[in-house]
Formats: C-alpha cells, structure tokens, sequence
C-alpha cells in the first residue's frame, strides 16, 4: 500500500478533506495535496510518526510494502440460540488483517450452537460490520426487544425470519407488526468467523 492510499482511506472513514488532515497534523494543506495524490511516497520520521497517531496504526510497515494487523475491539457475546439479553462489555481484542479492519468495525464472541451448520461455533468469533440493514440470505447480528443473536436473515412475503444452520434450533417467524413493536432490528453484518481449537 502507498502513502497515497493510507491518505484516501483515512478520507474515506472520516469525510476529512486535506485541509483538515493538514490542521491535524499541523502541516501545510499543499503537504497532504502532494500525499494524497501520489506525488510523495516517503514520509520523515516525524511525520510518520504524526501521520500513524492519526489514523490509528503504525504506517510505516505498510509503507515498507509489509503486511500488518489491526486490533479491534470485541464489544461482548451474541447467542447463536435465543434468549440472550444485550449487553455491551469489552472483552478484549483480536487481530485482522488491515483490509479487514476496514471492512468490520468489531467483533462478538458466540454463544451457543444454532449457527453450527456454517462454522459458527460456540466461543467463536464474528467479525461485524456495524449497519441496520441486510440484504436477504446474510447472517447478521439481530435484536429482537433485548435480546441479541446471530442468524441468517430472509425476507419473505411480508416477513422476517431469523433462520438456523442447525436442525435442532427452531427458525422465528417476525410480520411486519412485529418488527415493529418488539422490535426486530438488525445491528450488524456477520463479515467472517474466527473460532480457536
């Protein structure tokens, strides 16, 4: 990855411009011009220093043409079952890929078997991507009222199902008047799974 990249990813996840970046960093804007468009691709020690406090990682293995990982945060356990209440507690962290990072925001730890069927077993991991709405067939992240859990989600004729990947876990069947006084919302997009043996 290029400087020029770091500099329109940080764009991208802030709706910074260059100015701003340059305040930031208490550079000149004609500075940031240059890194943004590619025409500097080494930076000064100081100012990789600056640059990687501000968006949030050491840049400079990245710069070196070096792979490297990202921490996110995991926000608490989701039940792949029901009857789980929501609560957010810090449980740590894990590593991922930056690529990875840039898609997803945080991670659950998984309680229980219902979503055994696609490899999310129980005291796995799911990275999530933060967003209220799903397409149909996605696993996701879904309140219903306090409860929190982790199904595949299809809509169909005026309904919402929260399905199981496994036989044994009964699927929930939500109408439209349901979702909206429970209610059944959708907090999150299941991007991938971790689980340690």
């Amino acid at each position: 990855m290029k400087l020029q990249q770091i500099i329109r990813d940080y764009q991208a996840k802030t709706g910074m411009n260059e100015s701003e970046i340059a305040r930031k960093l208490n550079i000149a804007s004609s500075t940031v011009n240059r890194w943004a468009s590619g025409d500097v691709q080494s930076l000064s020690k100081a100012k990789m220093e600056k640059l990687s406090e501000l968006v949030g990682y050491n840049i400079e293995p990245i710069l070196k043409g070096m792979d490297i990982t990202i921490r996110l945060p995991v926000l608490g356990y989701v039940k792949a079952g029901y009857d789980l209440f929501a609560e957010e507690n810090y449980l740590g962290e894990e590593e991922v890929s930056l690529a990875d990072s840039k898609k997803g925001d945080y991670f659950l730890q998984i309680q229980g078997n219902s979503m055994s069927g696609i490899g999310i077993m129980d005291n796995s991991y799911v990275l999530v991507r933060q967003t209220d709405h799903v397409a149909s067939g996605t696993v996701a992240i879904v309140m219903v009222g306090d409860e929190v859990t982790v199904k595949k989600v299809i809509y169909k004729n005026s309904m919402m199902i929260l399905e199981a990947a496994n036989p044994e876990v009964e699927n929930r069947y939500f109408t439209m008047s349901e979702i909206k006084e429970l209610p059944v919302r959708v907090i999150g997009q299941v991007l991938s799974c971790k689980t340690y043996f």
